[in-house]
């Protein structure tokens, strides 16, 4: 990989990235290759909101490379609740991303590449990209049995998913953006992929399951970054540039103007979660008191990641309906959010009667629906 350390380059790419959209046209026409020195998946999602929105990409083309520690990333039109198990990211440290491309969830690690390319609306071609990125793989191992499917994903020996694919369709510019699996914790990804919810229905994007196999699982003596260095290769090659690439800082303001405003609304809980399409849940659990088991029924609509509607159904004499009605008044509007209802429990606490059996079931309630979330 080389890297372009020199100030004559540094203040070169400045000038691209910086110039405005109208004095894009004045320069030098051709591709480029960036790669992030980051592996923040909010600031490498940023910097491809950047460029998508301020690059006049009219007489050139972009690919952006780039890495990120574990992270969860579902697609904008999404449910997190139906596509992860969230209280396994909570527990692992995992974070939690929402793109602004559509497309199904991918988890992220280190062993797995990311490339995005950038190009006008009307030269987006996503089948050439991932054409590109076959031939790369091809020319580092001839052996290599990979190829595009119709559904944009790139297979290995015909049956496992090693690629998927989504995209950004902008007025005037595009990218189209793709994982490449080398050597990513299959154990992790496919534990938090899964969604322990029952009961949930929801006219969000849902993904798709497919089997996954990692590159390295076929050849050991691959690397990350013989894979970063031979994509880079091959984009040089079809875009008639040198081959280069351009490592930058995604925090650095005077290359990148606003990035880190961007990178701060891509970690908001009204970004992450607020902008999930309308669903609802309907489900039911069990709780054991003094030897005896409860079936407690719940119903809930969710709206922009909040809760619209709550009822909460078990027998009069196990609670007092007061008790209950507290409860399903005060989530009634709350963030479905497990750290906001445990908030909400704490303060009605001082409301439930002096009694250690009722709060006792109170408690036992309360945390089953905190679990809920």
């Amino acid at each position: 990989m080389v890297l372009q350390s020199s100030l004559k380059s540094c203040l070169q790419l400045s000038c691209i990235l910086r110039t405005p959209k109208a004095g894009f046209r004045s320069t030098t026409s051709g591709g480029l290759i960036i790669q992030s020195v980051s592996d923040d998946v909010y600031q490498n999602l940023a910097v491809e909101d950047w460029i998508h929105d301020h690059m006049n990409l009219e007489n050139r083309q972009v690919l952006f490379l780039w890495r990120n520690s574990p992270a969860v990333v579902i697609g904008r039109h999404q449910n997190p609740w139906q596509e992860c198990n969230l209280r396994l990211l909570r527990q692992k440290d995992i974070k939690l991303a929402r793109r602004r491309s559509g497309g199904g969830t991918v988890y992220h690690d280190l062993g797995n590449i990311n490339l995005t390319f950038f190009t006008t609306r009307k030269k987006y071609e996503r089948m050439e990209n991932l054409k590109l990125v076959v031939k790369a793989l091809k020319a580092l191992r001839p052996q290599l049995d990979v190829h595009v499917t119709d559904r944009y994903d790139i297979l290995l020996n015909r049956q496992y998913k090693i690629s998927g694919t989504a995209a950004k369709l902008g007025r005037t510019t595009a990218y189209h953006h793709c994982t490449l699996l080398c050597k990513a914790d299959k154990l992790v990804l496919s534990s938090v992929l899964k969604s322990p919810y029952k009961g949930l229905k929801s006219n969000a994007t849902p993904s798709v399951p497919a089997s996954v196999k990692n590159l390295l699982e076929e050849d050991p003596t691959l690397t990350c970054e013989m894979l970063l260095d031979a994509i880079a290769e091959e984009y040089a090659a079809q875009h008639q540039i040198d081959h280069h690439v351009t490592f930058i800082n995604p925090t650095d303001e005077t290359l990148l103007p606003g990035i880190n405003n961007k990178a701060k609304e891509l970690q908001t809980w009204e970004w992450v979660y607020g902008k999930t399409p309308k669903f609802s849940l309907s489900t039911c659990f069990n709780m054991v008191y003094k030897g005896s088991v409860l079936d407690v029924k719940v119903a809930m609509d969710v709206k922009h990641g909040r809760i619209e509607v709550c009822n909460i159904d078990l027998p009069e004499q196990w609670l007092p309906p007061a008790l209950c009605n507290e409860l399903v008044k005060s989530l009634t509007g709350s963030k479905f959010c497990p750290s906001e209802t445990t908030t909400l429990v704490t303060t009605l606490l001082r409301v439930c009667p002096q009694d250690d059996e009722l709060h006792s079931k109170w408690n036992l309630l309360c945390e089953n629906m905190i679990m809920l979330m």
